[in-house]
């Protein structure tokens, strides 16, 4: 089974205007509403791809019951921790430019955080337990580090997809696929990465503190792949970009769903490129026909190194 975690799960209102004029009324032209959150985009996706997912997280009142019954309405199974609260909502404005106003996360409690952990202990080895987007800080590290211990000893596929000190501090915990983007990578380093070249040598480290699978997305230059003694670049298809909200979830998403089928990583990584490519052309997160179309786009080869910067 795949489970994934989001901890400040949202109803995301995404609005499309074609001006927007702060201070002033607006009126949107298109409105949606879908659940957010980055495990919750996860599990999304992988349904669209065929792939089952049990949605975790903590979610409350009328905003969480939404959540529960939109997925539940796309077939996907939910095992939230009732925060007692409301879940928040975030506001996403598109119009030349992307304006977003985030809600804040929950305050979580010992005993819901204990819960969490209880859903864990009954995970089976093989199965995949995916903790994504941002993570409260009002949660000792050690909280974290806890849960991927867990998952270590009982042989569960650890992906970690958050960003900040979160990601820096539990990089150590040997989890089976981090997907940061060039910006989030060059955090942990303190650096600023604009080439592949340097992509690839701070992925590199992390390849050698533990990390089993590397994909550092890249926007419009592709993404780069590095696992023990493997490194390759994608490009990424042609198309006008509509929203990459999900974009990166997505990715995760197609690099997963083609790994349990075929155990190949390089494969993985060529379709989970392809996922979080469709989605950027959507409104919405990808379908599978929007995958499968895109995918002969995507040329995976061998990155060839000439000069590393660090």
């Amino acid at each position: 089974m795949i489970y994934t975690c989001t901890f400040a799960p949202s109803i995301d209102y995404t609005a499309y205007l074609t001006h927007f004029e702060s201070g002033a009324l607006n009126r949107s032209e298109e409105v949606y509403y879908y659940p957010g959150g980055k495990g919750i985009n996860v599990s999304r996706v992988l349904s669209r791809l065929g792939m089952k997912s049990r949605v975790l997280g903590f979610a409350g009142g009328f905003t969480g019951h939404f959540i529960e019954e939109f997925l539940d309405a796309e077939g996907i199974e939910t095992d939230f921790i009732d925060t007692g609260a409301i879940t928040r909502i975030n506001v996403k404005i598109k119009t030349d430019q992307e304006t977003e106003l985030n809600g804040p996360g929950p305050v979580l409690t010992d005993a819901q955080l204990e819960q969490l952990t209880e859903k864990i202990a009954v995970m089976q080895a093989g199965d995949w337990f995916i903790l994504a987007g941002s993570l409260p800080p009002s949660v000792p590290t050690q909280f974290f580090k806890d849960l991927a211990a867990r998952c270590q000893e009982r042989a569960i596929h650890f992906v970690l997809d958050t960003s900040g000190p979160a990601l820096e501090e539990l990089l150590d915990s040997k989890p089976f696929l981090i997907k940061p983007n060039e910006h989030e990578l060059g955090e942990i380093f303190g650096v600023d990465i604009n080439t592949e070249a340097q992509a690839f040598h701070y992925a590199n480290l992390l390849v050698n503190r533990g990390v089993e699978h590397v994909v550092v997305s890249m926007g419009g230059a592709g993404a780069i792949y590095a696992s023990r003694g493997i490194r390759y670049t994608a490009n990424v298809p042609k198309g006008k970009v509509v929203n990459t909200v999900g974009s990166g979830d997505s990715l995760v998403s197609g690099f997963i769903a083609s790994y349990i089928q075929h155990n190949d990583p390089l494969q993985a990584f060529r379709y989970g490129v392809a996922s979080g490519s469709a989605t950027a052309f959507r409104s919405d997160l990808c379908e599978q026909p929007d995958v499968e179309r895109l995918l002969p786009e995507v040329a995976v080869t061998p990155f060839e190194e000439k000069d590393v910067t660090k």
